[in-house]
């Protein structure tokens, strides 16, 4: 009798598309449960080094909520390779100018940053408003 440990494969997987409403939602708590449908933690064959997560969808991005004082305190940087080419945003001016960004930021950092963490940031949809165009794959509503 032979016992082994299965692991999956990425044909094993039968990707579905979650709907996520971020209206009301806490930045942090919202992104670190993304980032766990990302990974397919939540599939029963979840494999560390295979992507096993499904595709979000993520509307409302508007109206994410943070925590204290953190609009005005939390800084976003970006460099642009030269010197002195570094670049800082505020958390409220950045959800002014592109309130996608603060959500994609948060879920990247939660994911491992490897070839695999750079394919499952490119399941992540991110909308600004309430409309998506994504209605053809049928999203189905994650209640978070």
């Amino acid at each position: 009798m032979k016992k082994y440990t299965y692991n999956a494969k990425a044909s094993d997987n039968k990707d579905k598309w979650l709907l996520v409403d971020a209206e009301g939602k806490i930045l942090g708590r919202l992104a670190s449960q993304i980032a766990a449908r990302l990974r397919g933690k939540c599939n029963p064959l979840y494999t560390p080094h295979v992507d096993m997560g499904d595709s979000v969808v993520v509307i409302n991005a508007e109206k994410i909520l943070m925590t204290g004082r953190k609009l005005d305190q939390k800084n976003y940087y970006r460099h642009s390779g030269y010197t002195g080419g570094l670049k800082t945003i505020t958390a409220k001016k950045l959800l002014e100018k592109r309130p996608e960004d603060v959500i994609r930021i948060a879920v990247r950092g939660m994911l491992p940053k490897n070839r695999l963490g750079r394919k499952l940031i490119k399941k992540l949809k991110v909308y600004a408003g309430a409309s998506h165009p994504h209605e053809a794959q049928q999203p189905e509503a994650l209640a978070i």
